[in-house]
């Protein structure tokens, strides 16, 4: 009875734990009925969407991908403290796919100034995702990427940031 006794208790103990899994899991959520990508034909990454704009018309949307991460130093009194990767994509009008790969390294080049610039004044420090954080980033590079790319972009989607302490 003294070694029966607690393989009963560990055999009690793991139905409980599952059964405690199986009452407690969260039900799935269903976003969307209707996928919203396509395979890309050509090579590059490419998302299509329908946007609805401010008159109700669906109007198709692309989203490109930028090639490479953005990798951003953060220093601190005069020394690297850390480093910051970001993937970006572009929202942009159908059809403008290809005149913003035609222009990425001009969009490259000025979203690393940006960046930059946000680093140098902190904007990566202390809580870096905070919704103000992300907002005034977000909005620099969307004007920096109109003027560079022209209207055919609609907006500028942080796909993936991470901070790395060194």
């Amino acid at each position: 009875m003294g070694k029966i006794l607690p393989f009963l208790f560990a055999l009690i103990g793991v139905g409980a734990g599952v059964g405690a899994g199986v009452m407690l899991k969260p039900e799935p959520v269903v976003v969307s009925d209707v996928p919203v990508c396509r395979p890309a034909t050509d090579g590059e990454h490419t998302e299509v969407a329908h946007a609805v704009d401010e008159g109700g018309d669906e109007t198709p949307a692309e989203y490109v991908k930028m090639n490479n991460q953005f990798v951003i130093p953060v220093v601190e009194d005069g020394k690297m403290a850390a480093l910051v990767v970001l993937s970006i994509s572009l929202e942009v009008s159908a059809g403008g796919k290809e005149a913003t790969f035609q222009r990425e390294p001009k969009l490259r080049d000025a979203f690393n100034q940006i960046l930059f610039d946000h680093a140098n004044a902190g904007g990566f420090a202390g809580v870096f995702t905070s919704s103000n954080n992300m907002t005034v980033l977000r909005d620099s590079l969307y004007e920096i990427a109109v003027k560079v790319a022209g209207p055919v972009v609609k907006d500028v989607l942080i796909a993936e940031i991470v901070r790395q302490d060194v």
